[in-house]
């Protein structure tokens, strides 16, 4: 499967083939399996490359280790309307996620409202995916989790919270949704890792070494900065540390800062990751202001402001629904580090590989 272009592409449908049937080989149930492929092609498509398909190497060592359970038995409890807990069993958290904003959902479809705390769950990928599938039946969707230290507090010397990613999507009648999807550092852990594969230097302001100095080189990455960067970095661990509440606190995890590493060693211990969603119903608000006609004259309004030369003012999302277009078009790239990891896992669960488009 690998080809010494970097011009390597391969059709959507291809991509889920693949995942799903490798997930199934490594001991993934149906349901996670899907789950799994659902939110790494979203994320995917959309460019998000960081949370896409790079991670199925991991998920799938985690899953022989037995971190992650490939065969869940969620429960899910719902102690007032609009509110619930999901017992993740250890499961994907991809699985978790989709699974609590589709109660989240159900009860904001009832009540107005939904709000579902996660424990014992895993990785996630990307928030974006959970907010998203809220706005897909309407509703208003927020999607919380922690994850083990990266980022510095402002001004500290050691990583202490995690990524910590906020995501809000909004429904918008005839267009695609409203997306926000982002981490409370400056970048992504999983963006050092991707620039350090492709040998590419990392922006300023965004990563610092062991000794707390800022730095480019993503060998050298120790820690990552919170959002704000160096001077205004108290404005991403404030957000940092409201994500870890709803998160960890809330449904009873460990903090972040108490989590074993994403990366490992030890593939074998569960990680009691932590995660919270919450479904709004526009319509259970104001009877007498649509919801639709207001979010879309505002939309209208921002992509109408003037913008400095050779660019353009675009709404959260737009980005990404481009990108979506454009990769569902031409295929979904992947970089040479990708093509190997593919190619063996194509060879380690007798799989047929990836074909390029041509």
């Amino acid at each position: 499967m690998t080809s010494d272009s970097p011009d390597f592409r391969v059709a959507v449908t291809d991509l889920e083939r693949f995942i799903d049937r490798i997930l199934h080989r490594a001991g993934a149930d149906v349901a996670s399996a899907q789950a799994v492929t659902r939110a790494l092609v979203t994320a995917s498509r959309m460019g998000t490359d960081s949370h896409g398909l790079r991670l199925l190497p991991h998920y799938i060592q985690a899953l022989q280790g037995g971190r992650i359970n490939g065969r869940p038995a969620m429960h899910f409890t719902q102690p007032l309307p609009a509110t619930g807990y999901l017992d993740a069993d250890d499961g994907p958290g991809h699985l978790a996620g989709y699974t609590a904003m589709g109660h989240a959902a159900d009860m904001a479809e009832k009540v107005g409202l939904g709000a579902v705390a996660v424990g014992n769950s895993s990785h996630f990928g990307a928030a974006g995916c959970y907010a998203l599938a809220a706005a897909e039946r309407g509703l208003i969707g927020m999607a919380f989790c922690n994850s083990d230290p990266f980022v510095l507090l402002h001004e500290g010397r050691s990583p202490f919270h995690g990524t910590n990613p906020i995501a809000f999507a909004a429904p918008v009648n005839g267009q695609a949704p409203y997306l926000l999807d982002m981490a409370t550092s400056s970048v992504p852990w999983n963006r050092v890792q991707q620039y350090g594969a492709i040998g590419r230097e990392l922006p300023d302001q965004v990563a610092a070494d062991a000794a707390g100095r800022v730095t480019r080189t993503p060998a050298d990455v120790s820690a990552l900065l919170p959002l704000g960067g160096s001077d205004f970095g108290f404005k991403g661990a404030g957000l940092g540390g409201m994500v870890e509440i709803l998160s960890s606190t809330l449904s009873g995890m460990l903090n972040g800062f108490r989590l074993l590493p994403m990366g490992g060693p030890d593939m074998a211990t569960p990680r009691g990751v932590g995660h919270f969603f919450l479904a709004m119903n526009p319509d259970a608000f104001n009877e007498n202001a649509s919801f639709e006609t207001c979010l879309r004259e505002y939309l209208e309004d921002l992509r109408a402001q003037p913008a400095n030369e050779g660019t353009e003012t675009l709404a959260p999302g737009d980005r990404e629904w481009r990108c979506l277009g454009m990769r569902d078009a031409n295929g979904i790239p992947l970089d040479r580090a990708n093509q190997a990891a593919y190619a063996a896992l194509a060879e380690q669960f007798d799989v047929e590989p990836l074909t390029p488009m041509r």
